[in-house]
Protein backbone atom coordinates (compact mmCIF):
# COMPACT_ATOMS: atom_id res chain seq x y z
CA UNK A 1 0.00 0.00 0.00
CA UNK A 2 3.07 2.51 0.43
CA UNK A 3 3.20 2.26 -3.30
CA UNK A 4 0.13 4.19 -3.58
CA UNK A 5 1.27 6.88 -1.27
CA UNK A 6 4.52 7.34 -3.18
CA UNK A 7 2.22 7.34 -6.11
CA UNK A 8 0.08 10.78 -4.71
CA UNK A 9 3.21 12.20 -3.20
CA UNK A 10 5.12 12.84 -6.98
CA UNK A 11 1.82 13.14 -8.69
CA UNK A 12 0.12 16.08 -6.68
CA UNK A 13 -3.36 16.79 -9.33
CA UNK A 14 -2.98 15.04 -12.28
CA UNK A 15 -6.52 14.44 -13.14
CA UNK A 16 -7.24 17.34 -14.79
CA UNK A 17 -8.82 17.15 -18.26
CA UNK A 18 -9.12 18.92 -21.39
CA UNK A 19 -12.31 20.44 -22.33
CA UNK A 20 -12.00 18.85 -25.61
CA UNK A 21 -12.78 15.06 -26.01
CA UNK A 22 -13.25 12.53 -28.74
CA UNK A 23 -16.36 11.06 -28.91
CA UNK A 24 -15.72 7.82 -30.83
CA UNK A 25 -15.98 6.03 -27.36
CA UNK A 26 -18.24 3.01 -27.55
CA UNK A 27 -19.59 1.04 -24.34
CA UNK A 28 -18.47 -2.64 -24.91
CA UNK A 29 -19.98 -5.97 -23.90
CA UNK A 30 -17.90 -9.42 -24.04
CA UNK A 31 -20.17 -11.58 -25.41
CA UNK A 32 -18.69 -14.94 -26.37
CA UNK A 33 -20.89 -17.42 -25.44
CA UNK A 34 -21.51 -18.61 -28.62
CA UNK A 35 -18.52 -20.03 -29.19
CA UNK A 36 -18.18 -21.75 -26.27
CA UNK A 37 -20.25 -25.54 -27.01
CA UNK A 38 -17.86 -25.95 -29.92
CA UNK A 39 -14.86 -25.21 -27.37
CA UNK A 40 -15.94 -27.75 -24.82
CA UNK A 41 -16.57 -30.38 -27.49
CA UNK A 42 -13.42 -30.10 -28.79
CA UNK A 43 -11.94 -29.65 -25.45
CA UNK A 44 -13.83 -32.72 -24.53
CA UNK A 45 -13.25 -35.44 -27.48
CA UNK A 46 -9.52 -34.49 -27.73
CA UNK A 47 -7.74 -37.56 -26.90
CA UNK A 48 -4.15 -37.06 -24.67
CA UNK A 49 -1.62 -40.78 -23.89
CA UNK A 50 -2.67 -43.16 -22.00
CA UNK A 51 0.51 -42.74 -19.54
CA UNK A 52 3.92 -39.89 -20.10
CA UNK A 53 6.61 -40.92 -22.36
CA UNK A 54 9.27 -42.60 -19.69
CA UNK A 55 11.89 -39.65 -21.16
CA UNK A 56 9.30 -37.35 -19.68
CA UNK A 57 8.61 -38.73 -16.49
CA UNK A 58 12.23 -39.49 -15.90
CA UNK A 59 13.15 -35.44 -15.78
CA UNK A 60 9.97 -34.26 -14.46
CA UNK A 61 10.84 -31.90 -11.34
CA UNK A 62 10.07 -28.54 -9.81
CA UNK A 63 11.46 -26.63 -13.11
CA UNK A 64 9.21 -29.12 -15.15
CA UNK A 65 12.33 -28.84 -17.85
CA UNK A 66 10.31 -31.14 -20.47
CA UNK A 67 6.90 -28.63 -19.99
CA UNK A 68 3.67 -29.19 -19.35
CA UNK A 69 3.49 -32.57 -17.14
CA UNK A 70 0.64 -35.11 -18.89
CA UNK A 71 -1.27 -35.86 -15.49
CA UNK A 72 -1.42 -31.98 -15.03
CA UNK A 73 -2.98 -31.20 -18.40
CA UNK A 74 -5.62 -33.86 -18.00
CA UNK A 75 -6.32 -32.65 -14.53
CA UNK A 76 -6.76 -29.32 -16.25
CA UNK A 77 -8.91 -30.94 -19.03
CA UNK A 78 -11.29 -32.63 -16.79
CA UNK A 79 -12.22 -29.43 -14.76
CA UNK A 80 -12.58 -27.60 -18.13
CA UNK A 81 -15.19 -29.43 -19.34
CA UNK A 82 -16.64 -30.43 -16.08
CA UNK A 83 -16.68 -27.40 -13.52
CA UNK A 84 -15.39 -24.76 -15.30
CA UNK A 85 -18.36 -21.72 -16.34
CA UNK A 86 -17.47 -19.56 -18.79
CA UNK A 87 -21.03 -17.91 -18.27
CA UNK A 88 -20.11 -16.80 -15.07
CA UNK A 89 -17.00 -15.72 -16.19
CA UNK A 90 -18.53 -13.68 -18.17
CA UNK A 91 -20.68 -11.79 -15.98
CA UNK A 92 -17.87 -10.95 -13.66
CA UNK A 93 -15.80 -9.35 -16.59
CA UNK A 94 -18.80 -7.80 -17.34
CA UNK A 95 -18.99 -5.92 -14.43
CA UNK A 96 -16.55 -3.82 -15.02
CA UNK A 97 -16.90 -0.70 -17.49
CA UNK A 98 -15.68 -1.90 -20.99
CA UNK A 99 -15.40 0.23 -23.95
CA UNK A 100 -13.78 0.56 -27.41
CA UNK A 101 -12.19 3.29 -29.44
CA UNK A 102 -11.05 3.95 -32.82
CA UNK A 103 -7.54 5.41 -32.80
CA UNK A 104 -6.45 5.65 -36.75
CA UNK A 105 -6.88 2.32 -38.00
CA UNK A 106 -6.55 0.40 -34.86
CA UNK A 107 -9.45 -0.73 -32.72
CA UNK A 108 -8.61 -0.15 -28.83
CA UNK A 109 -10.51 -1.94 -26.11
CA UNK A 110 -10.18 -1.49 -22.50
CA UNK A 111 -11.64 -1.32 -19.05
CA UNK A 112 -12.28 2.72 -17.65
CA UNK A 113 -13.22 2.51 -14.19
CA UNK A 114 -13.67 6.31 -13.00
CA UNK A 115 -13.09 7.40 -8.99
CA UNK A 116 -16.02 9.06 -8.01
CA UNK A 117 -13.22 11.42 -5.68
CA UNK A 118 -12.16 14.49 -6.99
CA UNK A 119 -8.33 14.95 -8.17
CA UNK A 120 -8.57 11.09 -8.81
CA UNK A 121 -4.63 10.24 -10.42
CA UNK A 122 -5.12 8.20 -14.02
CA UNK A 123 -3.53 5.17 -13.80
CA UNK A 124 -3.27 3.22 -16.87
CA UNK A 125 -2.47 -0.91 -16.50
CA UNK A 126 -0.14 -2.43 -18.79
CA UNK A 127 -0.68 -6.51 -19.52
CA UNK A 128 1.92 -8.66 -21.21
CA UNK A 129 1.98 -12.33 -22.41
CA UNK A 130 0.27 -15.08 -22.06
CA UNK A 131 -1.74 -12.28 -19.58
CA UNK A 132 -4.53 -9.75 -21.30
CA UNK A 133 -6.51 -7.21 -19.83
CA UNK A 134 -8.27 -9.98 -16.86
CA UNK A 135 -4.52 -9.86 -15.93
CA UNK A 136 -4.93 -6.35 -14.21
CA UNK A 137 -8.66 -6.60 -13.17
CA UNK A 138 -7.61 -8.29 -9.26
CA UNK A 139 -5.33 -5.14 -9.06
CA UNK A 140 -7.83 -3.00 -10.27
CA UNK A 141 -10.20 -4.31 -7.73
CA UNK A 142 -7.76 -3.76 -5.02
CA UNK A 143 -7.34 -0.18 -6.05
CA UNK A 144 -10.95 0.56 -6.34
CA UNK A 145 -11.36 -0.59 -2.82
CA UNK A 146 -8.26 0.38 -1.27
CA UNK A 147 -8.74 2.66 1.67
CA UNK A 148 -5.78 4.83 1.12
CA UNK A 149 -6.64 8.81 0.80
CA UNK A 150 -5.13 8.36 -3.14
CA UNK A 151 -8.19 7.34 -5.10
CA UNK A 152 -7.30 6.36 -8.93
CA UNK A 153 -9.20 6.44 -12.61
CA UNK A 154 -8.42 3.04 -13.93
CA UNK A 155 -7.89 2.49 -17.88
CA UNK A 156 -6.43 -1.35 -18.62
CA UNK A 157 -6.60 -1.66 -22.38
CA UNK A 158 -5.96 -4.75 -24.33
CA UNK A 159 -2.85 -4.96 -26.23
CA UNK A 160 -2.77 -4.89 -30.13
CA UNK A 161 -3.83 -8.16 -30.74
CA UNK A 162 -4.66 -9.45 -27.85
CA UNK A 163 -8.27 -9.94 -26.53
CA UNK A 164 -10.60 -7.38 -28.54
CA UNK A 165 -8.43 -4.47 -29.84
CA UNK A 166 -6.76 -4.91 -33.49
CA UNK A 167 -4.46 -7.36 -34.81
CA UNK A 168 -0.91 -4.70 -35.22
CA UNK A 169 -0.13 -4.15 -39.02
CA UNK A 170 3.48 -5.11 -40.16
CA UNK A 171 5.73 -2.80 -39.23
CA UNK A 172 4.50 -2.23 -35.84
CA UNK A 173 6.40 -1.82 -32.36
CA UNK A 174 5.80 -1.43 -29.00
CA UNK A 175 6.78 2.31 -29.99
CA UNK A 176 3.91 2.39 -32.03
CA UNK A 177 2.17 0.94 -29.14
CA UNK A 178 2.97 3.27 -26.48
CA UNK A 179 1.86 6.18 -28.84
CA UNK A 180 -1.22 4.62 -29.59
CA UNK A 181 -2.10 4.53 -25.46
CA UNK A 182 -0.55 7.81 -24.64
CA UNK A 183 -3.19 8.66 -27.73
CA UNK A 184 -5.91 6.96 -25.67
CA UNK A 185 -5.66 8.46 -22.41
CA UNK A 186 -4.71 11.96 -23.35
CA UNK A 187 -6.55 12.75 -26.96
CA UNK A 188 -9.29 10.11 -26.12
CA UNK A 189 -10.25 9.96 -22.49
CA UNK A 190 -9.12 13.73 -21.67
CA UNK A 191 -6.06 13.64 -19.30
CA UNK A 192 -3.47 15.62 -19.28
CA UNK A 193 -1.42 13.25 -17.32
CA UNK A 194 -1.10 9.96 -15.99
CA UNK A 195 0.54 7.64 -14.32
CA UNK A 196 1.56 3.86 -16.25
CA UNK A 197 2.26 0.43 -14.62
CA UNK A 198 3.32 -2.39 -16.58
CA UNK A 199 4.33 -5.70 -16.17
CA UNK A 200 5.92 -8.09 -19.28
CA UNK A 201 4.91 -6.78 -22.69
CA UNK A 202 3.43 -4.08 -20.75
CA UNK A 203 6.62 -2.90 -19.25
CA UNK A 204 8.03 -2.78 -22.62
CA UNK A 205 5.49 -0.34 -24.11
CA UNK A 206 5.06 1.23 -20.48
CA UNK A 207 8.88 2.01 -20.41
CA UNK A 208 8.63 3.08 -23.90
CA UNK A 209 5.76 5.40 -22.83
CA UNK A 210 7.83 6.51 -19.47
CA UNK A 211 10.85 7.49 -22.27
CA UNK A 212 8.88 8.92 -24.81
CA UNK A 213 5.86 11.10 -23.45
CA UNK A 214 7.83 13.15 -20.11
CA UNK A 215 5.40 15.66 -20.34
CA UNK A 216 2.49 13.53 -20.12
CA UNK A 217 3.84 10.34 -18.24
CA UNK A 218 4.14 11.63 -14.20
CA UNK A 219 5.33 8.59 -13.19
CA UNK A 220 5.81 4.43 -13.94
CA UNK A 221 5.89 1.68 -12.09
CA UNK A 222 7.33 -1.38 -12.83
CA UNK A 223 7.53 -5.19 -11.74
CA UNK A 224 9.26 -6.10 -15.07
CA UNK A 225 11.80 -4.27 -17.44
CA UNK A 226 12.50 -4.52 -20.99
CA UNK A 227 15.72 -5.73 -20.60
CA UNK A 228 17.30 -9.21 -19.72
CA UNK A 229 18.72 -10.12 -16.66
CA UNK A 230 22.55 -9.40 -16.43
CA UNK A 231 25.03 -12.77 -15.63
CA UNK A 232 26.95 -12.20 -12.30
CA UNK A 233 29.78 -12.11 -14.39
CA UNK A 234 28.37 -8.47 -15.65
CA UNK A 235 26.76 -7.11 -12.03
CA UNK A 236 30.75 -7.97 -10.62
CA UNK A 237 31.76 -6.47 -13.39
CA UNK A 238 29.56 -3.28 -12.51
CA UNK A 239 30.78 -3.24 -8.77
CA UNK A 240 26.81 -4.45 -7.84
CA UNK A 241 27.16 -7.33 -4.87
CA UNK A 242 23.86 -9.36 -4.33
CA UNK A 243 22.48 -10.62 -1.15
CA UNK A 244 22.06 -14.40 -0.08
CA UNK A 245 18.30 -13.92 -1.54
CA UNK A 246 19.48 -11.71 -4.69
CA UNK A 247 21.73 -14.89 -5.83
CA UNK A 248 18.86 -17.24 -5.31
CA UNK A 249 16.71 -14.59 -7.42
CA UNK A 250 19.85 -14.33 -9.93
CA UNK A 251 20.19 -18.07 -10.28
CA UNK A 252 16.50 -18.45 -11.10
CA UNK A 253 16.79 -15.93 -14.28
CA UNK A 254 20.25 -17.32 -15.24
CA UNK A 255 18.02 -20.79 -15.08
CA UNK A 256 15.15 -19.41 -16.95
CA UNK A 257 17.52 -17.68 -20.02
CA UNK A 258 19.60 -20.92 -20.44
CA UNK A 259 16.32 -23.40 -20.81
CA UNK A 260 13.38 -21.65 -20.04
CA UNK A 261 12.97 -18.96 -23.16
CA UNK A 262 11.73 -22.40 -26.16
CA UNK A 263 8.45 -20.59 -26.46
CA UNK A 264 9.86 -17.12 -26.81
CA UNK A 265 12.15 -18.48 -29.94
CA UNK A 266 9.35 -20.31 -31.33
CA UNK A 267 7.48 -16.76 -30.97
CA UNK A 268 10.11 -14.78 -31.98
CA UNK A 269 10.65 -16.87 -35.55
CA UNK A 270 8.16 -19.07 -36.77
CA UNK A 271 5.36 -17.70 -34.66
CA UNK A 272 2.61 -18.65 -37.49
CA UNK A 273 3.94 -22.16 -36.92
CA UNK A 274 2.35 -22.56 -33.15
CA UNK A 275 -0.21 -19.86 -34.50
CA UNK A 276 -2.17 -21.93 -36.79
CA UNK A 277 -1.34 -25.30 -35.40
CA UNK A 278 -3.26 -24.03 -32.29
CA UNK A 279 -5.61 -21.35 -33.34
CA UNK A 280 -8.70 -23.87 -33.43
CA UNK A 281 -6.85 -26.35 -30.65
CA UNK A 282 -8.08 -25.45 -27.05
CA UNK A 283 -6.63 -27.86 -25.53
CA UNK A 284 -2.93 -26.89 -27.38
CA UNK A 285 -3.64 -23.75 -26.22
CA UNK A 286 -4.15 -24.83 -22.95
CA UNK A 287 -0.59 -27.09 -22.47
CA UNK A 288 0.89 -24.11 -24.82
CA UNK A 289 -0.38 -21.63 -22.17
CA UNK A 290 -0.67 -23.31 -18.59
CA UNK A 291 2.48 -24.87 -18.84
CA UNK A 292 3.75 -20.92 -17.96
CA UNK A 293 1.31 -20.23 -15.89
CA UNK A 294 3.06 -23.09 -13.43
CA UNK A 295 6.27 -22.78 -14.18
CA UNK A 296 6.38 -18.91 -13.73
CA UNK A 297 5.15 -19.49 -9.96
CA UNK A 298 5.67 -20.42 -6.98
CA UNK A 299 5.36 -24.64 -6.11
CA UNK A 300 2.18 -22.93 -3.58
CA UNK A 301 0.22 -21.57 -6.65
CA UNK A 302 -3.41 -21.56 -5.87
CA UNK A 303 -2.66 -21.55 -1.55
CA UNK A 304 -3.17 -19.11 0.62
CA UNK A 305 -4.18 -15.15 -1.12
CA UNK A 306 -2.49 -17.19 -4.67
CA UNK A 307 -4.81 -16.01 -7.18
CA UNK A 308 -3.31 -18.32 -9.84
CA UNK A 309 -5.28 -21.00 -9.52
CA UNK A 310 -6.95 -23.82 -11.96
CA UNK A 311 -9.79 -21.51 -12.65
CA UNK A 312 -7.70 -18.40 -13.32
CA UNK A 313 -5.54 -20.26 -15.52
CA UNK A 314 -8.89 -21.64 -17.92
CA UNK A 315 -10.38 -18.48 -17.84
CA UNK A 316 -7.14 -16.71 -19.44
CA UNK A 317 -7.15 -19.87 -22.14
CA UNK A 318 -10.85 -19.83 -22.75
CA UNK A 319 -10.59 -15.84 -23.46
CA UNK A 320 -7.21 -16.32 -25.70
CA UNK A 321 -9.71 -18.97 -27.71
CA UNK A 322 -13.15 -17.47 -27.47
CA UNK A 323 -11.49 -14.33 -28.78
CA UNK A 324 -9.41 -16.25 -31.73
CA UNK A 325 -6.54 -14.06 -30.95
CA UNK A 326 -3.78 -16.83 -29.65
CA UNK A 327 -1.89 -15.93 -33.10
CA UNK A 328 -2.23 -12.19 -33.03
CA UNK A 329 -1.20 -11.95 -29.64
CA UNK A 330 1.70 -14.18 -29.87
CA UNK A 331 2.78 -11.86 -33.11
CA UNK A 332 4.10 -8.99 -30.77
CA UNK A 333 7.60 -11.58 -30.34
CA UNK A 334 7.91 -11.90 -34.20
CA UNK A 335 7.24 -7.53 -34.54
CA UNK A 336 9.63 -6.71 -31.83
CA UNK A 337 12.79 -9.00 -32.05
CA UNK A 338 15.84 -8.55 -29.49
CA UNK A 339 16.89 -6.01 -28.97
CA UNK A 340 13.77 -4.03 -30.65
CA UNK A 341 11.31 -5.26 -27.71
CA UNK A 342 13.47 -6.83 -24.63
CA UNK A 343 17.11 -6.02 -24.77
CA UNK A 344 20.07 -6.79 -23.47
CA UNK A 345 21.81 -3.44 -23.55
CA UNK A 346 20.38 -1.39 -20.62
CA UNK A 347 19.39 2.29 -21.66
CA UNK A 348 18.21 5.34 -19.68
CA UNK A 349 14.87 7.15 -19.94
CA UNK A 350 14.49 10.08 -21.52
CA UNK A 351 13.06 11.37 -18.78
CA UNK A 352 13.34 12.43 -14.83
CA UNK A 353 10.15 11.61 -13.53
CA UNK A 354 9.79 8.93 -10.80
CA UNK A 355 10.53 5.46 -11.29
CA UNK A 356 9.25 2.84 -8.88
CA UNK A 357 10.00 -0.43 -8.73
CA UNK A 358 8.69 -4.27 -7.00
CA UNK A 359 11.38 -7.09 -6.81
CA UNK A 360 9.14 -10.11 -6.03
CA UNK A 361 10.82 -13.28 -5.20
CA UNK A 362 9.58 -15.55 -7.78
CA UNK A 363 10.11 -12.98 -11.04
CA UNK A 364 11.71 -15.28 -13.65
CA UNK A 365 13.96 -12.42 -14.29
CA UNK A 366 16.23 -10.10 -11.65
CA UNK A 367 16.88 -6.71 -11.80
CA UNK A 368 18.83 -5.31 -8.54
CA UNK A 369 18.57 -2.00 -7.19
CA UNK A 370 21.63 -0.59 -8.53
CA UNK A 371 20.74 -1.47 -12.13
CA UNK A 372 17.19 -0.41 -12.16
CA UNK A 373 18.45 2.91 -10.98
CA UNK A 374 20.30 3.31 -14.08
CA UNK A 375 17.16 3.05 -16.25
CA UNK A 376 15.13 5.94 -14.38
CA UNK A 377 14.95 8.33 -11.98
CA UNK A 378 14.57 5.72 -9.50
CA UNK A 379 12.50 7.02 -6.05
CA UNK A 380 11.10 3.30 -4.77
CA UNK A 381 12.62 -0.28 -4.60
CA UNK A 382 10.82 -2.76 -2.55
CA UNK A 383 11.15 -6.46 -2.16
CA UNK A 384 8.24 -8.03 -2.25
CA UNK A 385 7.76 -12.01 -0.46
CA UNK A 386 4.46 -13.47 0.07
CA UNK A 387 2.66 -16.64 -1.00
CA UNK A 388 3.28 -16.77 -4.24
CA UNK A 389 4.23 -14.34 -6.69
CA UNK A 390 4.83 -15.59 -10.53
CA UNK A 391 6.73 -13.98 -13.31
CA UNK A 392 4.56 -12.23 -15.22
CA UNK A 393 1.37 -12.28 -13.26
CA UNK A 394 3.07 -10.55 -9.95
CA UNK A 395 0.80 -7.64 -9.90
CA UNK A 396 -2.11 -9.55 -9.08
CA UNK A 397 -0.93 -9.31 -5.10
CA UNK A 398 1.48 -6.20 -5.00
CA UNK A 399 -1.19 -4.43 -3.41
CA UNK A 400 -2.19 -7.13 -0.57
CA UNK A 401 0.52 -6.37 1.72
Amino acid sequence: MRTLLLLSAYFGLLSETSAASIPAVKPFTVNLSSRVPHMLDLIGKTTLPAAELAAAHASLNMSLTTGMPLDTLKSLQNEWVTSFNWTREEEQINAYNHFTTQIGHQTVHFIHEKSKVPNAIPLILLHGWPGSFLEMVHLLDQLMLSNSSQAFDIVVPSLPGFGFSSPAPNEWSTSDTATLFNTLMIQVLGYKSYAVHGTDWGSVVGFDMYDQFNNTVKAAHFNFLPFFSLTPEQLTDQGIALTAAEAIQEQRAMDFENSGIGYYMEQATTVNTVGLALYDNPLGQLSWIAEKFIIWSDPRRGTGPSLVTNNEILRHVSMYYLTQTFDSAAFIYAQNPTGKGFSYTYRRARTNQPLLYSNFQWNMLFYPERLVATIGNLVYYNYRKTIVYPKRFTIWEAYQE
